[in-house]
């Protein structure tokens, strides 16, 4: 893995010095303002600085890990081999102090927990034979040997992946994917990496895995339709509320409201009620024609929000109208589709709904109620099961506040964390 810092005068300046010089590969790890060093910097405008990583081609890492003995020049060429794996060692546990300084803090009873456990496993162990089993003469001393080399095999550093392996587990990350990190853990080298290292390879490695959604992007020309879509009860309603505030007060972006949720009353007072207290369009569609229809009508609006109608993905009959509403609004306008599902719901429900949605239209994912669940794991499996990216989370009723774009340091810390 590679991690590189740039800085420009805008974020998308330095991106752009990235992008160049590392490729379009690239995911962006962090982003913040830095003052110009030296007396010149009192007079001049902050920049900003952009920590970038881009995953290494892995024959690259293959050969890392074969070593040869060397003499003479070929010796010296290895230890400056090795010098440089070490500094990029440093680099990384830099990176990770100076970007994320409160990771120790998130993640400081993983090294506790660690020491307990092997603490646990040495006063729990005892020479004791199976019971109803006899010890032949001269097997004593070979299932000795045995008990040494097992000891000898399984190093500390086995034992930290195995703990973090474990809290993902614990954090309800499926066991494919958890083992898809960890062998990753392994592809990188030398077997006697300080832990420090290996935990920060595992968490930029997670934050690879999540990358960044761009959210919500205007329109090249005319309004933005903005469709929201999901099962009941997973809060796309108040999620609406919550964005079309962030527009239409923040971002002084001209916006209308419209439901299809014709199936619940209350749904569509909602939306009203929300609407009249933002002071935008509102109205009630019955049929993918009036969608159009109203699309056209609010055509000078910079984004038009569509909350569809919550229902259960077996109901095809219900699916089927979901799709001819997409088609009708796509032919219409440039639209944009946000699969809207909660933290709190079972893994096996959110496969069986993200299966059901996932012929209609290309989504991004919103992940609701983050504040109603202790673990997070299935933010990272729906992810990597789609190969869709997430965008916002919410972890609350309130309107406009409790929602923010999606963060996948904070998320991985979580993740990592065996506090809840």
């Amino acid at each position: 893995m590679i991690i590189k810092k740039f800085t420009g005068r805008t974020e998308e300046e330095a991106l752009e010095a990235a992008r160049k010089e590392l490729g379009s590969g690239i995911v962006t790890m962090n982003v913040r303002s830095v003052k110009r060093k030296g007396l010149a910097g009192l007079f001049r405008a902050k920049q900003t600085e952009v920590t970038v990583a881009l995953e290494e081609d892995k024959e690259s890492l293959r050969s890392v890990r074969r070593e040869v003995p060397a003499s003479g020049k070929a010796a010296e060429a290895a230890a400056a081999n090795a010098g440089v794996r070490q500094a990029d060692a440093r680099s990384a546990i830099s990176f990770m102090s100076e970007n994320s300084q409160n990771i120790e803090k998130k993640l400081d009873s993983l090294q506790t927990l660690l020491v307990n456990r092997l603490q646990q496993e040495e006063n729990g162990k005892a020479d004791q034979p199976a019971s109803g089993e006899e010890t032949a003469p001269g097997q004593e001393h070979a299932g000795s040997v045995e008990k040494e080399t097992e000891k000898q095999e399984t190093t500390d550093q086995d034992k930290f992946v195995r703990l973090l392996y474990n809290t993902m587990l614990e954090n309800e990350v499926d066991e494919k994917y958890a083992n898809q990190i960890i062998n990753d853990v392994d592809k990188t080298g030398k077997p006697d990496l300080p832990m420090d290292y290996i935990l920060a390879d595992v968490y930029q490695k997670m934050i690879l895995k999540f990358s960044r959604a761009k959210g919500i992007t205007p329109a090249e020309k005319g309004p933005k339709v903005v469709l929201f879509m999901g099962p009941t009860g997973v809060g796309k309603t108040t999620t609406i509320a919550k964005i079309a505030s962030a527009f239409a007060v923040d971002q002084k972006k001209k916006v209308a409201l419209l439901t299809a949720d014709t199936y619940r009353i209350a749904a569509a007072e909602q939306l009203r009620t929300y609407a009249n207290i933002l002071e935008v369009p509102f109205r009630v569609i019955y049929t993918p024609e009036e969608a159009a229809e109203a699309v056209k009508d609010y055509g000078g609006c910079d984004c038009i929000l569509v909350d569809t109608a919550g229902h259960s993905h077996q109901n095809e009959e219900q699916m089927n109208n979901m799709k001819k509403l997409l088609e009708a609004v796509e032919q219409t306008a440039e639209c944009q589709t946000f699969l809207v599902l909660s933290a709190t719901t079972k893994y096996r429900d959110l496969l069986k709904i993200v299966d059901g949605y996932r012929g209609m239209s290309h989504f991004q994912l919103i992940f609701t109620k983050l504040d109603e669940t202790a673990t997070l794991g299935n933010l990272l499996n729906i992810k990597l099961y789609t190969d869709t990216p997430i965008a916002f989370v919410t972890c609350g009723q309130n309107v406009p506040d409790d929602i923010e774009l999606f963060n996948p340091q904070k998320t991985v810390k979580q993740l990592l964390s065996t506090k809840h």
